[in-house]
């Protein structure tokens, strides 16, 4: 039986409709949907310091949990360490005290991988010091840091470097890249932390996210494949009249797939 928190990442609500509300609105939304937590997402802040002020004292009394999810790649597009982007990422983190920052590999390796891994040390060093928050990585939808070409090498690196990151095994995202979810999972599930749950379907011109149950993707394979016990969170969209009664449904969904394994 899954235990762990289920999130919702407050991007699910679209990101029109955040901006207009603001992340606050849809947290409070999210807990009274029966949520354990939110995933804050910095790409949506619109008077970042003011609302991540709001938002952490809200999950603290609402007895939230929280990620932090920066849009900022850990890498810059040359090879290098953005240390820039880490530092506002881990102050944004610590401003809403949230114990987890999600960040994307970003440019690592563009140059070559040695010079990259090269940054590692000094990557463990300034985590040390951000005492209390914890780094995990996501698969994105760029072709440097969203494929399993791309992020085998960096976790392997990593691990060298005594840097265990954990994963944020987001399900859909390998699609956009033409990347098998199964075998992503089979290269990377020993590694996740954190699960972006997302379900997704082919249009002629795109990709879409859609929730599990209307997925075209063998996502309860992959669910079978994720590590017990690591959290979850809803990644696609919440959309419709009643858009409490549609979170709850979706939360309920995931919370009685996630206690029956």
């Amino acid at each position: 039986m899954n235990k762990a928190p289920l999130l919702i990442s407050l991007s699910s609500f679209g990101a029109a409709e955040v901006r207009r509300h603001g992340q606050l609105w849809f947290t409070r939304l999210a807990a009274e949907a029966g949520a354990d937590g939110v995933e804050v997402r910095g790409e949506l802040l619109t008077n970042a310091a003011a609302e991540l002020d709001a938002l952490a004292d809200a999950t603290l009394q609402l007895g939230l949990a929280t990620v932090y999810s920066s849009p900022e790649g850990l890498f810059a597009a040359n090879g290098t360490l953005d240390a820039a982007a880490l530092d506002r990422a881990l102050a944004a983190a610590a401003r809403l005290q949230a114990p987890r920052l999600k960040m994307s590999i970003g440019g690592y390796g563009a140059a070559s991988r040695n010079a990259s891994a090269e940054a590692l040390p000094a990557l463990r060093l300034r985590l040390q010091q951000a005492v209390g928050i914890e780094l995990v990585i996501e698969n994105d939808q760029t072709p440097t840091a969203g494929t399993v070409r791309a992020l085998v090498p960096f976790f392997e690196a990593a691990a060298d470097a005594a840097l265990p990151l954990p994963m944020v095994f987001d399900m859909g995202n390998w699609h956009w890249l033409g990347e098998c979810p199964l075998q992503a999972a089979q290269a990377l599930a020993s590694r996740v932390g954190y699960v972006h749950c997302k379900g997704v379907q082919r249009l002629p011109a795109k990709w879409v996210a859609v929730p599990l149950a209307d997925s075209a993707a063998p996502w309860r394979t992959l669910i079978d494949a994720m590590p017990r016990g690591v959290p979850w969170a809803i990644e696609y969209p919440l959309i419709g009249d009643d858009l409490l009664a549609v979170t709850r449904t979706q939360v309920d969904l995931l919370r009685a797939l996630s206690r029956s394994l």
